[in-house]
């Protein structure tokens, strides 16, 4: 009788269990108590396969599967899985034409929130993130990391072709490609292909208009970073 009173007051949103640490109140007790956890740092859930706990048990869930390979939300255009329904979710906007996102000062439109973010450091210009060992500043966590590795990194992955090395894996296939000839990235929208991935997505931007590259001084876009530093050059605001 308890529990179905306290469901109830999910239906009337009668919240009458309050935190006393900061006033937050919920429909449910055992609401009340996963957001105390916040507070008092507890987290009773611990992984079987390694040292992390967690404060909620759906997470714990979401976790272990990292250990245990299992990806049981499942993608029906093409097949692809992923560890929880979120992951998923943002996965079919690839498929979706919706860009719910809208840059403000250009009018772009993005699929994701952290797309529209990154995109966002144009207009401002702010490179946050600076490399350890050289001058350089990247607008990106990411971009700041991989430019760090040019530093130290050896290139132990050898061309057998030609025998150009490289301080990546990857960055040794996408150079072979080259030898090869193979294109392996194909326009969604024609029946072009490319050697590499950039320049797919360089090309589509023909057909979706997308222009991600903005002149601030005069609020013009543009589809390819080489017209906008062509145009930079030119610039009758940039002197003003």
């Amino acid at each position: 009788m308890e529990n179905f009173k306290e469901h109830q007051k999910t239906h009337n949103d009668v919240r009458d269990h309050v935190c006393c640490e900061c006033g937050k109140s919920f429909t449910t007790a055992s609401n009340l108590t996963l957001h105390q956890r916040i507070h008092t740092g507890e987290k009773p859930y611990k992984c079987s396969y390694c040292d992390k706990s967690f404060s909620v048990s759906s997470s714990l869930k979401i976790h272990e599967r990292i250990h245990t390979g299992e990806k049981p939300y499942h993608c029906t255009q093409c097949g692809k899985s992923f560890r929880c329904k979120t992951a998923l979710n943002v996965h079919l906007l690839v498929h979706s034409a919706v860009k719910p996102f809208t840059c403000d000062q250009c009018g772009n439109d993005f699929k994701l929130s952290k797309h529209l973010k990154n995109h966002m450091k144009i207009h401002t210009n702010v490179r946050p993130y600076a490399c350890s060992f050289c001058e350089k500043c990247f607008s990106r966590l990411d971009h700041c990391k991989r430019h760090q590795k040019t530093h130290y990194s050896k290139k132990d992955h050898v061309c057998c072709d030609c025998g150009k090395s490289f301080t990546r894996a990857d960055h040794l296939k996408q150079h072979q490609i080259l030898h090869t000839g193979e294109k392996p990235y194909k326009c969604s929208y024609c029946d072009r292909s490319f050697n590499q991935s950039g320049n797919l997505k360089a090309h589509e931007r023909v057909h979706t208009g997308e222009k991600p590259y903005y002149c601030p001084p005069c609020e013009k876009s543009f589809g390819f970073l080489k017209s906008l530093e062509k145009h930079m050059k030119i610039c009758p605001n940039l002197s003003q």
